[in-house]
């Protein structure tokens, strides 16, 4: 969990107006903490160069530090968001560069910092953006221990650097989870498809609870692969789901796609209700949650 005390003085944004946000919260000790809403920051990974610091200018609070490109949330703003504009006008992120992976909160109860782990998926060299920052780097995880890091960030990169390591995938059996549900289904097996994967969407974009997954930390946003098999397989699928479209029998697709994943270093999760392919995804490494797990979540 990363812990960030006040990140800037009061110099923060010197021109322009400034956020309700960008306010202290005093703790009942008298310590004070930066972010009227709770702060967040991005740790950005790519296997090839490592994760993305901040070389933290003098005056700010515990100046010439490294640590994460972050700050305050904007109010009503949610900690994924507030973590990618922090990075964006700190480091100049790019738009879309940054696919979610983790979300771990250091929660005070009165203030909290959340830390957004993501993985770069569009390669870009960061760019100092404001005046917050001396200097921005991608850093070797091996060499991340190194340099002098910001008390908050030491303290939680031991933990933050084992979880790149994991990585959630789940694999969705469409038939059984929309058989599951006696809506009419029958009628139009690739409209209830088509539904069921835009409900699978808008969870992987609001994330799942760590403890659905058994995983650590608050919040994971695990890849989703929905397997469509015979009618539904005209299904159009959406953005950031991968459609898998089972040329015989979706059991076989399921287990491969399950056991490929393993392979591939995944954590896998395998939603179906059916016995026997519960069975063959167990075989595989993965582990498996039943139809009304999914259907719960969303």
């Amino acid at each position: 969990m990363t812990i960030e005390p006040p990140a800037f003085d009061e110099r923060r944004r010197p021109h322009g107006p400034r956020d309700p946000g960008d306010a202290w919260v005093v703790a009942p000790s008298g310590e004070r903490y930066w972010g009227a809403f709770g702060a967040a920051g991005l740790l950005a990974y790519d296997p090839d160069r490592g994760v993305l610091l901040q070389h933290r200018v003098s005056w700010s609070h515990y100046g010439d530090t490294w640590a994460l490109p972050g700050g305050a949330r904007h109010e009503g703003e949610s900690a994924c968001d507030g973590a990618i504009r922090e990075a964006q006008e700190e480091a100049g992120v790019p738009d879309g560069a940054i696919r979610p992976r983790l979300m771990s909160v250091f929660d005070l109860g009165y203030w909290s910092y959340s830390t957004l782990v993501g993985d770069t998926v569009e390669p870009f060299e960061p760019v100092i953006s404001d005046p917050e920052s001396r200097e921005l780097a991608w850093v070797p995880v091996s060499e991340v221990d190194a340099r002098p890091l910001h008390p908050g960030f030491a303290a939680s990169w031991p933990h933050l650097r084992n979880l790149l390591t994991v990585r959630p995938a789940v694999v969705v059996d469409a038939a059984n989870v929309v058989g599951a549900v006696p809506d009419g289904w029958w009628r139009d097996r690739a409209g209830a498809a088509d539904r069921l994967i835009e409900r699978i969407g808008a969870l992987a974009a609001a994330g799942t609870p760590a403890a659905a997954l058994d995983l650590p930390e608050t919040t994971w946003f695990p890849e989703f692969t929905a397997v469509l098999e015979g009618q539904a397989r005209a299904a159009a699928g959406v953005e950031g789901i991968t459609v898998v479209k089972a040329a015989g029998e979706g059991d076989d697709t399921i287990a491969a796609e399950a056991a490929r994943l393993v392979a591939s270093g995944r954590v896998v999760t395998v939603v179906t209700s059916d016995r026997g392919l519960a069975d063959r995804a167990t075989d595989a490494g993965a582990a498996v949650r039943g139809a009304r797990w999914l259907l719960d979540l969303l």
